[in-house]
């Protein structure tokens, strides 16, 4: 099949796109590289910026790559908001593409209408980045975002693409449970890929961490990356926190801090090569891409891990996830039991890091349930 991937968040497309070219299919990624993350695309869209020569050169560009964009036989689009414009400017750009090409197909993989709409009803998840049981949460960014999809053109656009498109690919439990009530005919669950070819274990798995006799602990090094723009919509100002809390009780001989404040993508995994626990998504029920990378590499991951996502998954036997309620306390009560104390088999849970890739996001086995996907 002739594929085109538009759009990108956290190197979703690129890796599938890999895993469908070793299935034999020709895939072109069209992207602006997720920003300032940089990551691979064939065709470059970024905007360069905000200003009105920006905005010119920006609308050139569409000009010159979108009447190319035709006789793909799939169209996957990263989100409603698959270029950046305002939402009230995109239509036009969908519809091309569904003139143009065979089956089109949105990927639910990040902040849109329904997963605003469902985290703020505070029924469908104990807690979300919208909602901690029945209280919302509100901060500038949760407003923002609010206010641009709920209320707002970008909703309005989500709606109609969604009810438009072939089929609706969910990458996480929770953008499932957001999707499936609305389109239960053509919502698709399918795990975010991860090429494991790419990535190599860190030297976590030969650094001994409990004391022996001989030995006194290493230091457990602990890496959280930040987005200074949605550090409190992603709960990493309160990670950071009890990190540096755990740091001040424990020493800084036992445990180091690295922190990533929104750099890109390959400054980020050299980052994370170097250490040994990651923490991410406090408000997740579920690993998103950064984690699972983190996890292929042999880093413990502590962050969301609830029991509805490995059910989902039909995963029985590994729990790898250090799973955290969204509060500072559990954090550091987790990780000071369960990481400093020496009570857990800190070997083991890198090697089930390692196998939980294998068995469910291996990226060649996620592009096979695409593939058919697409076919049916």
């Amino acid at each position: 099949m002739k594929i085109l991937f538009v759009g990108e968040y956290s190197n979703v497309h690129w890796t599938l796109a890999e895993g469908l070219r070793a299935l034999g299919h020709d895939v072109t990624v069209v992207s602006d590289g997720d920003r300032w993350k940089n990551y691979p695309r064939n065709i470059d869209l970024r905007r360069r910026s905000l200003n009105m020569t920006g905005s010119i050169r920006y609308l050139f560009d569409l000009a010159r790559v979108w009447p190319q964009l035709k006789g793909y036989d799939v169209v996957q689009l990263i989100n409603p908001v698959f270029i950046d414009l305002r939402a009230e400017r995109i239509w036009p750009f969908y519809r091309f593409l569904r003139r143009h090409n065979g089956r089109v197909f949105l990927g639910a993989f990040g902040i849109d209408y329904y997963w605003v709409k469902v985290g703020m009803d505070c029924k469908t998840f104990r807690y979300s980045d919208f909602n901690i049981g029945s209280a919302l949460r509100h901060n500038p960014e949760n407003d923002e975002m609010i206010r641009d999809w709920l209320h707002g053109p970008k909703g309005d656009l989500n709606r109609r693409i969604a009810a438009d498109v072939d089929g609706i690919f969910t990458g996480l439990y929770e953008y499932e449970m957001c999707y499936r009530p609305f389109f239960p005919e053509k919502t698709r669950f399918i795990p975010f890929p991860i090429d494991r070819s790419t990535v190599t274990p860190t030297q976590t798995l030969s650094v001994p961490y409990v004391a022996t006799k001989s030995q006194p602990p290493s230091s457990l090094n602990c890496f959280i990356g930040i987005q200074r723009s949605r550090s409190a919509y992603k709960g990493t100002d309160i990670m950071l926190s009890a990190l540096q809390r755990l740091q001040a009780d424990f020493g800084p001989q036992r445990l180091q801090i690295f922190k990533a404040e929104s750099v890109p993508f390959a400054q980020y995994q050299e980052m994370m090569n170097t250490s040994h626990v990651l923490l991410d998504q406090l408000y997740s029920y579920t690993p998103a891409m950064n984690a699972l990378l983190a996890m292929a590499k042999g880093l413990i991951v502590v962050g969301g891990a609830e029991e509805e996502q490995y059910q989902l998954l039909g995963e029985n036997e590994l729990r790898p996830i250090i799973n955290v309620q969204p509060t500072e306390q559990d954090v550091y009560e987790q990780m000071a039991r369960r990481l400093l104390s020496g009570q857990e088999d800190i070997h083991q849970l890198q090697l089930d890091s390692i196998e939980y890739i294998r068995r469910h996001h291996d990226h060649i086995h996620v592009a096979r349930q695409y593939e058919i996907f697409y076919q049916q």
